[in-house]
């Protein structure tokens, strides 16, 4: 799952990172330590330019909501729950499976935050003692320090309630794809905690190494045979885990400290 990352790294860092063409400065968004579901995030995808001559695509940076919209749907109402597209099923969900096909795109970040409910806190919940587990959070992120690419898709919907050319006519959404959490054991595991990535939780954003961005964002490849090898997860042992403060838990909470690392999990209060 990913519910909640971190996208500290400036525009003119991404657009270096990822090799791209255009960007509009005035439409980029400010450091998030503690991005949320249905907030604006920078995504990274290959499309032609609008009103260009050319239908060359072309690699840009946009700034879309996260949480997917479908072409077809009613409404916007229930976008918070379209945070997170799983691997397995996204060549066959009527909410996906175009947008996989052919509006693929990279969400970049620094890593995601997943939370653990302690052995003794769940022992404690099983038997009814404590009625909400304390869970501390871990930050998730590549052990190299680099861009964490997360595979995602997005969707145009228009707002039929809105007269054409008005600026909210259109919503450009996206979502996060997510596959099994690796088992294998972690590139840099905390000292004391989980020692691979299922141990934090069973899903993860699926991780795109640089050698399958171009393959992933290029819109002409559309046919299941070509797309599924994609959905593979990455090598083994490339991330790395540690426990950071549980002010992340709050969404009001953004800044640095959230992605301190704790020597070990901290006294976690109830959220």
């Amino acid at each position: 799952m990913c519910g909640r990352y971190a996208a500290s790294r400036s525009p003119e860092e991404l657009a270096a990172a990822f090799g791209v063409e255009k960007w509009e400065p005035e439409e980029t968004l400010a450091p998030d330590w503690n991005v949320a579901p249905t907030k604006e995030v920078h995504v990274i995808l290959d499309r032609p330019l609008k009103d260009a001559e050319s239908r060359r695509p072309v690699r840009q940076m946009r700034v879309l909501r996260w949480g997917l919209v479908p072409s077809w749907a009613p409404g916007p109402e229930n976008a918070a729950r379209m945070i997170n597209a799983r691997a397995e099923t996204l060549h066959e969900k009527p909410s996906f499976k175009e947008a996989f096909a052919r509006r693929r795109c990279i969400v970049p970040a620094d890593g995601y935050y997943e939370w653990v409910t302690g052995s003794e806190e769940r022992e404690l919940e099983v038997e009814g003692k404590r009625k909400r587990a304390r869970k501390q959070p871990y930050f998730v992120t590549p052990a190299d320090g680099s861009v964490f690419a997360m595979a995602g898709i997005y969707e145009f919907w228009r707002d039929r309630t809105l007269p054409d050319g008005h600026p909210l006519a259109w919503w450009v959404t996206c979502s996060v794809v997510t596959t099994e959490a690796e088992t294998a054991p972690l590139g840099v595991a905390p000292a004391e905690g989980p020692r691979a990535l299922a141990d934090i939780h069973p899903r993860m954003p699926l991780m795109l190494t640089p050698d399958r961005w171009d393959a992933w964002l290029d819109p002409a490849r559309t046919g299941p045979d070509a797309l599924r090898p994609l959905l593979d997860p990455p090598p083994a042992g490339l991330m790395r885990a540690y426990p950071v403060p549980t002010a992340v838990s709050n969404v009001r909470n953004n800044g640095p400290e959230l992605l301190k690392e704790l020597e070990g999990p901290e006294e976690a209060t109830l959220f």
